[in-house]
């Protein structure tokens, strides 16, 4: 499949002191959002204008240039760059916008997958979870959680629990699924994953604008040293952390987003914005397949695929309920302590490095290609974030008569 990255929120025009290229001189009243004196520009992307996509004309030409990608190119989906900007009908992002009544009602556009970056840079901006159900969305929840675990900075693993299981709490209302969720720890803007365990800084001196561009808000651990360095210990323990991190992302519910690179140790030397870097930078390096440190990780990358692949209970279409459905008693899901027991609301409520996931696959929704239902084995995934080995008991009967790793 192809998903295009399309971004219909803003053009190179940028504000009143940029250039005069197209829709500045065409119509620049018509064509793009001006604040109340006419004279500066309503900016909601960050890059010193917006289109006004509730004028009809603006309208037209976003949902023409949509149609012709599917109908003459043949993409099979679309990233919506600041999503949230396209859902601002006067002011306000608004979820029955003309932008997203029109995607909704247009019989090529709403047969495609439409991917939601749910936020812009304005005032409301921020609408994850909130988008309608032929959408799905980049969920940023996932993101923050999954790192502040593993750097061990969740207050409590509420949180963690959310997100590992589909993120119900954003996602299960007016007929959504689990796969209105893109899971991601990172993304094309900030951190490589390998950056993620070795900075906790940015390092983007190399764009000429004193290392201020770029977001504060990591949430990263360099394991102890800040950058590149030849101790074999913090070496170790940051391939771990790749190891932990890809492995969360891949047995999560939802649909998993992984950057190119990624599964095999791309760096970009600290940078989180290397947006404007068409040099070893910003490219993949090919060569880190070989790579005797890192093709391990591309081989667990690849094993995790495969894994997710053949278990239906790993891709599950349908919300965890947390009842029984079987004829065993035993819940779709359910979650454990580090001494096996079943998870009370207090402990949901403690700070806790270790979390065992237990998912059924007896208790999958749905039907199979020939129409039977759907089984699968049953899975219990165990993290553990702490800085020291720790035990894990593991759930007896009848959970489980025998475990195989």
């Amino acid at each position: 499949e192809v998903i295009l990255d399309v971004v219909y929120n803003h053009t190179a025009e940028a504000g009143e002191l940029g250039p005069t290229l197209s829709l500045k001189g065409i119509d620049n009243r018509g064509y793009y959002r001006l604040q109340p004196d006419a004279r500066r520009y309503a900016d909601y992307t960050g890059c010193g204008n917006t289109l006004h996509v509730v004028q009809p004309h603006v309208l037209r030409l976003i949902t023409d240039s949509l149609r012709y990608w599917v109908t003459e190119m043949g993409v099979d989906g679309f990233r919506f760059d600041l999503a949230a900007a396209l859902a601002r009908s006067m002011h306000d992002v608004d979820m029955l916008s003309p932008f997203l009544a029109v995607i909704a009602q247009d019989p090529v556009l709403r047969r495609v997958k439409l991917i939601a970056e749910p936020w812009d840079v304005g005032s409301g901006g921020y609408q994850v979870g909130a988008f309608p159900p032929l959408w799905t969305e980049w969920n940023d929840r996932y993101r923050g959680a999954v790192r502040d675990f593993w750097r061990h900075a969740l207050p409590d693993v509420r949180e963690m629990g959310y997100r590992l299981s589909g993120s119900s709490d954003l996602y299960a209302w007016g007929g959504r699924r689990p796969y209105a969720s893109v899971n991601f720890v990172t993304a094309h803007d900030g951190f490589t994953l390998r950056d993620l365990v070795s900075y906790e800084r940015k390092h983007n001196e190399a764009n000429g604008e004193g290392n201020r561009d770029g977001t504060d808000d990591n949430r990263s651990w360099n394991c102890g040293t800040e950058g590149e360095t030849d101790d074999a210990e913090v070496r170790a323990l940051r391939r771990r952390q790749l190891r932990n991190l890809l492995t969360t992302l891949l047995l999560s519910t939802g649909v998993p987003m992984l950057v190119a690179g990624d599964e095999m140790g791309r760096t970009q030397r600290g940078s989180n914005n290397a947006y404007c870097q068409d040099n070893e930078t910003g490219w993949v390096d090919w060569s880190l397949r070989d790579d005797p440190e890192w093709a391990p990780l591309f081989t667990l990358a690849s094993r995790l695929i495969g894994l997710r692949h053949r278990h239906p209970v790993l891709r599950r279409r349908a919300f965890f309920s947390g009842r029984a459905h079987s004829a065993d008693g035993l819940r779709d899901l359910a979650w454990f302590t580090a001494g096996g027991t079943e998870m009370t609301e207090r402990d949901w409520y403690a700070p806790a490095a270790t979390l065992g996931m237990y998912l059924s696959g007896r208790d999958i929704p749905g039907r199979d290609e020939h129409g039977d239902p759907v089984v699968d084995d049953s899975f219990l995934a165990v993290l553990h974030a702490g800085g020291e080995p720790a035990g894990f008991v593991l759930p007896g009967a009848p959970w489980a008569e025998r475990y195989e790793v």
